[in-house]
């Protein structure tokens, strides 16, 4: 509990639609991820034929090592998770991604970052401006990205509260408000998925390698298949209903009790009166 979402935190998080947490992992773990990535990087590029200096994604990592599941209420960021979004929450997304160095010259021309919103058609066929948040994501930084060129995480404070992000004309440009957010290992970035962000080129010695986890509320469909099951024996309940653990179809939309461990253990914690309905 020493961990909740700080008044500040709330604030920058509804201000800004992010915010950073210096220190989150431990050097201890942020080895023991690293490691744990590194194997899956090997074994995806041999089985798919990638080549070491292309960007790898990997979906779907969660129930792919014991290393991933303890970041899936890590006590210094899952408390500000519900902390934004309350207690009917799941995961619902997890994306691994390796930056290796871009060592050519083309990499080096000036071209626009793929500039984006998370969540797909939600933001074609949901309506309001702005849009629901709906999810969030928190980004834990494995490696040094604490100068820019380094594959940094870059985003335009304050866009969540908005559908469209204006471009200049040149084609090439980015925004003129973009920041690229320069951390150090062990840092993890929480930001709401209507944020207008991107990934940038890494121009360093050393890939940059990054463990996204998407929470969202539990009526919502994951993103991506959440292979999880085989997980269920070893997680208490609460981590159960983080993995979509339900009692039925209603117990998504109509939750009882026992579809939501986490609204009574917070009631235990923080009382009847400090959560929401």
């Amino acid at each position: 509990m020493q961990h909740c979402l700080t008044e500040e935190e709330s604030q920058r998080f509804e201000r800004d639609g992010f915010f950073i947490v210096h220190d989150a992992l431990p050097p201890q773990l942020v080895g023991e991820l690293v490691a744990a990535l590194d194997q899956l990087d090997r074994e995806c590029r041999a089985r798919d034929r990638i080549r070491g200096n292309e960007l790898l994604h990997i979906l779907d990592f969660i129930g792919r090592g014991p290393s991933f599941l303890k970041l899936l209420d890590w006590p210094r960021t899952f408390p500000k998770v519900w902390g934004i979004l309350g207690w009917n929450i799941q995961l619902y997304h997890t994306d691994m991604i390796i930056s290796p160095p871009e060592k050519n010259e083309e990499s080096r021309r000036k071209k626009r970052l793929e500039w984006h919103q998370d969540s797909g058609r939600l933001n074609l066929e949901l309506e309001g401006d702005p849009r629901p948040r709906v999810s969030l994501k928190v980004g834990f930084f494995l490696t040094d990205t604490s100068k820019p060129g380094h594959g940094n995480f870059c985003i335009v404070s304050g866009s969540h509260r908005r559908n469209e992000l204006e471009m200049p004309q040149d084609e090439v440009s980015d925004p003129e408000d973009a920041l690229a957010v320069c951390v150090p290992p062990g840092t993890a970035v929480f930001f709401d998925r209507r944020l207008w962000h991107s990934g940038s080129p890494n121009h360093s010695d050393l890939a940059r390698k990054v463990l996204f986890y998407g929470y969202s509320y539990r009526w919502l469909r994951p993103r991506d298949d959440m292979t999880v099951e085989h997980l269920f024996d070893q997680c208490d309940p609460i981590q159960r209903q983080l993995l979509g653990a339900s009692s039925g179809g209603m117990g998504y939309t109509s939750p009882e009790d026992r579809d939501v461990p986490l609204k009574l253990w917070l009631k235990e914690q923080l009382g009847r009166s400090a959560l929401a309905p």
